[in-house]
């Protein structure tokens, strides 16, 4: 899946830099709420137990800075380091969306992680986090597999694979 569209083929020196400085933004970010801990979000998961709402007040934060940024995006004419701009197009809602959805949900609650948090955590060192990743890949790996040979063809996914379409 591309992460960010292509010009001419190659991904342009801005894209790129502007890539790695929101990565690491976002990373400082999850560090700094202490989201790269799984106990914060098991604690959040747990509302019949000790509950903690440290994520709940972190998504409300990014909901805060998101919705002001979008009707910023959505004034301009253009992107600023892109020729156009690459939403994605409407999708109907089918049983590899709600499967994945579930099995996402169910390794959240059992890790403590989902992707962005892991990787950032990946720095910590301790053993759990890399086995979380390294699962975590095999797992993108065998769903790759698996939709190549239930008969599906490979195709290429995301916001500029719709908007080249």
């Amino acid at each position: 899946m591309k992460l960010h569209s292509m010009m001419n083929g190659r991904f342009t020196m801005k894209s790129r830099l502007t890539a790695f400085l929101c990565g690491v933004l976002f990373a400082l970010g999850l560090g700094i709420a202490g989201m790269t801990q799984p106990d914060k979000i098991i604690g959040f998961l747990d509302v019949t137990g000790r509950w903690d709402p440290a994520l709940f007040w972190v998504m409300l934060g990014a909901l805060a800075v998101t919705a002001p940024g979008y009707r910023c995006v959505f004034r301009r004419v253009r992107p600023v380091f892109e020729p156009v701009f690459h939403f994605p197009g409407p999708k109907g809602l089918d049983t590899k969306l709600f499967a994945g959805s579930a099995l996402f949900g169910v390794g959240w609650g059992l890790g403590g992680f989902c992707p962005g948090p892991a990787l950032t955590a990946l720095v910590s060192g301790y053993p759990a986090v890399g086995v979380f990743v390294i699962a975590m890949l095999f797992g993108m790996k065998l769903f790759q597999w698996l939709d190549t040979r239930g008969g599906q063809t490979k195709r290429e996914t995301g916001p500029a694979a719709v908007a080249d379409a």
